[in-house]
């Protein structure tokens, strides 16, 4: 059952003009008194509100057009007795408003329901439309008019006193404010006063008022309410700030034309969009996969004493950021993450955590790696690998360890290590564009990503062999696992600038302001900045989204070999696009016409940069920033002297 809220907003024009609506008044159109229609009285006397009740169309409009209310009720209910659409209909036929607005109210006879019902509408919207319109009003009149004006308050108190020869320098200053009101840096950083600090607690109470709704609404709703008493600069700059809330995409930066950066539009193309340019008729199935089994050589398996002495002989540094993952690939013939998991989940204490036999986690390790696929030239066990070494070295990061519990750390790692698992060499675009099975049974949406956590649990718990949460109590393993699918959804590229820009926002800047301070409460407060819970699923996110693409901050031999590799898979993918007759994705990775330079600078500069800087500022990196540094100019040397390839030809 529905009311109707209808909303019509008067406003009077003369040579002297009242802006401000002193009470509002309200209509009430009930065929029947009820709790419903008392209960709307009630929040009207609380609220200050007039309030009249009409029983019958007619009565309404008589009384609509002897008041002009600013607001008008109508039961919606009972139709038998009253059409509230043809009321409406009339009513904004007859008069001549400011706004109109029309919303339905589901029934509630709740007195308080009702009283924020009202309070949200009369500091919502429509008011600051009112306001702006009359401001738009009163320019006009002053334009307009031949003769000494007067703006006079409520109380017939002069505001504004003006006569013709003064006018145009007054609208010229009106004029220039607004020029310099679109710097909404300088209209923010002004001292605040008494007036200012007053404006903030009337807001601030206002929005105690509101009912539940989206923190965006509350967000637009708290602007509006301060834009009523703001000064003009302010107002529109505030203006501003409500056109780019009332955005969809609120994280994501503006790119220019796809003239001039087509590298850049086509990573993020491609890495950021789910493929939505369909072509009906080319559909490329995927079929359902069968899971990988453990290979029958492995199904002894392997303590960290059995492995072989060259083996382990590449892993010795496995905790130096410069590790040589393609060293243990070739040593371990493309099984680098079975080995390189034993050791580092070794060093973790892994097993301990979990109450979990080593010979199990052993057999885990060997069947994810399995289930990648060594015919990817980047998405394969060996990548896997790299991310759970890196994930490992953030994990030892001073900063990271006051953030992060055990279970925090245990979910890291059993993240990047099933991160990509089944990745089949080809970006969500690819496979939505392609109907994949994969993308209809997720909807479009971050379609590997959830795929990868799904089937990394399938493959966990069908069987006790493997089933490293086997002794987990219920409610610890409801949070590690919540952890560690959270993690692995995070490594999908549509939201990487809202996850950066909260872990700044969040992380970074509190933390910077409390280090200015430097006294006690302040790292007390630090402390409390990093443990809180919101922010510890921030920093997890921010880790392994940095683990996962943290090949430009690698030496520059293995940046440039995991360049190679990630420009063939692209390749392949484009390939296929013009064979199956889909759309291509990514048009700049065409293996003919392609330049790896400028790919890794877009890819650099577009999602690298910002993100190790922020991570950097958290965890202090000083080693995979200079290494960033080196690679960059690396490859802007390569593009300056127009090469295409991973390295300079042989002199």
């Amino acid at each position: 059952m529905t009311l109707s809220l209808s909303l019509s907003l008067s406003l009077s024009l003369c040579v002297c003009v009242c802006v401000c609506v002193c009470v509002w008044q309200v209509l009430l159109v009930f065929a029947k008194d009820d709790a419903q229609s008392n209960s709307f009285c009630w929040a009207c006397e609380r609220a200050g509100f007039r309030c009249n009740v009409a029983r019958t169309p007619e009565a309404a409009l008589e009384s609509f057009q002897e008041k002009n209310h600013d607001l008008i009720i109508m039961d919606h209910r009972h139709s038998r007795y009253f059409d509230a659409e043809a009321l409406c209909r009339y009513v904004y036929s007859t008069c001549v408003c400011v706004s109109v607005v029309t919303q339905r109210y589901v029934e509630n006879s709740n007195m308080m329901s009702c009283y924020n019902e009202l309070i949200q509408l009369h500091h919502g919207e429509i008011r600051a439309q009112i306001k702006l319109r009359a401001c738009n009003a009163v320019f006009t009149a002053l334009e307009q008019s031949q003769e000494a004006i007067e703006i006079s308050s409520e109380d017939q108190i002069i505001q504004v006193h003006t006569h013709t020869h003064t006018h145009t320098h007054t609208h010229t200053k009106h004029k220039d404010r607004r020029k310099g009101s679109l710097d909404v840096r300088s209209t923010t950083s002004r001292g605040s006063d008494a007036g200012s600090s007053q404006r903030r607690h009337s807001s601030m109470a206002r929005i105690h008022s509101m009912t539940i709704e989206a923190p965006i609404t509350k967000v637009i709703n708290i602007i509006n309410a301060a834009q009523e008493s703001s000064p003009m600069p302010v107002a529109e700059a505030l203006d501003r700030v409500l056109e780019i809330l009332r955005t969809t995409e609120l994280y994501s930066p503006q790119l220019g034309t796809k003239e001039e950066d087509p590298h850049t539009n086509d990573l993020v193309g491609g890495l950021m969009t789910d493929g939505l340019r369909r072509l009906s008729g080319n559909e490329y199935i995927l079929a359902t996969k069968q899971l990988h089994h453990i290979p029958g050589h492995l199904t002894t398996p392997l303590s960290l004493n059995d492995i072989p002495p060259c083996i382990a002989q590449t892993m010795e540094n496995e905790d130096s950021w410069d590790f040589d993952i393609f060293n243990l690939e070739s040593a371990t013939m493309k099984r680098p993450l079975t080995y390189l998991g034993l050791k580092i989940f070794s060093r973790f204490g892994v097993c301990e955590f979990l109450s979990c036999p080593e010979a199990t986690l052993r057999s885990w390790l060997q069947i994810i790696e399995a289930n990648y696929h060594s015919s990817n030239s980047y998405h394969n066990s060996t990548h896997a690998a790299d991310v759970l070494h890196a994930t490992a070295y953030f994990l030892c990061k001073e900063r990271v360890k006051q953030s992060l519990d055990p279970i925090d750390e245990v979910a890291a790692l059993i993240a990047a290590t099933v991160h990509d698992v089944d990745h089949p060499g080809r970006t969500n675009s690819f496979l939505c564009n392609a109907g994949s099975e994969l993308a209809i049974l997720y909807n479009d949406t971050a379609v590997l990503e959830s795929h990868h956590a799904a089937l990394a649990f399938q493959i966990t718990t069908r069987d006790d062999k493997c089933n490293i949460f086997k002794n987990m109590e219920r409610n610890e393993y409801r949070t590690l696992r919540q952890a560690v699918i959270d993690m692995v959804l995070a490594t999908e590229m549509t939201k990487h600038f809202e996850h950066v820009n909260k872990f700044v926002n969040s992380i970074n800047k509190p933390l910077a302001a409390l280090e200015e301070n430097g006294s006690f409460v302040c790292v007390c407060a630090g402390k409390c900045i990093l443990t809180a819970p919101e922010n510890r699923i921030l920093v997890k996110r921010m880790l392994i989204k940095c683990a996962d693409i943290s090949n430009p901050c690698r030496p520059l031999e293995l940046c440039i070999e995991w360049a190679g590799r990630i420009s063939e898979e692209y390749f392949a993918q484009t390939d296929e696009e013009k064979q199956q007759g889909l759309p291509v994705v990514m048009p700049v990775f065409d293996r003919n016409t392609c330049s790896i330079p400028k790919s890794q600078i877009s890819f650099i500069d577009y999602f690298i940069t910002d993100m190790f800087d922020a991570w950097d500022a958290f965890a202090d990196l000083p080693n995979l920033m200079q290494h960033l540094d080196n690679n960059f100019k690396y490859w802007k040397s390569l593009d300056e002297k127009k090469l295409h390839s991973l390295r300079p030809p042989p002199e």
